[in-house]
C-alpha cells in the first residue's frame, strides 16, 4: 500500500449497520510512501500509527502546489 501526506485511507466495517472509518495521512512513515501512516480519524480526531490491513484502502486525492 503506498500513499502521500494529504491521501485519504479508508477501513471498511466488518458489521452491517456501521460506516467505513475515514482518516486523513498527515506523514508517511515508510520507504517510497508505504506504511506505517500517521493519521488523523475524521470520526475522533484522534491520530495514530496505523499499519493498515486488508480492509483498508488508500483513497490518492489531488495534490495541489
Amino acid at each position: 500500500m503506498h500513499a502521500q501526506v494529504d491521501d485519504e485511507i479508508v477501513v471498511q466495517s466488518h458489521h452491517l449497520d456501521e460506516q467505513p472509518r475515514r482518516g486523513r495521512i498527515l506523514e508517511v512513515h515508510g520507504p517510497g510512501g508505504t506504511e506505517p501512516f500517521l493519521v488523523r480519524w475524521d470520526d475522533s480526531g484522534h491520530t495514530a500509527l496505523v499499519f493498515p490491513g486488508a480492509d483498508a484502502s488508500v483513497v490518492h486525492l489531488t495534490h495541489r502546489e
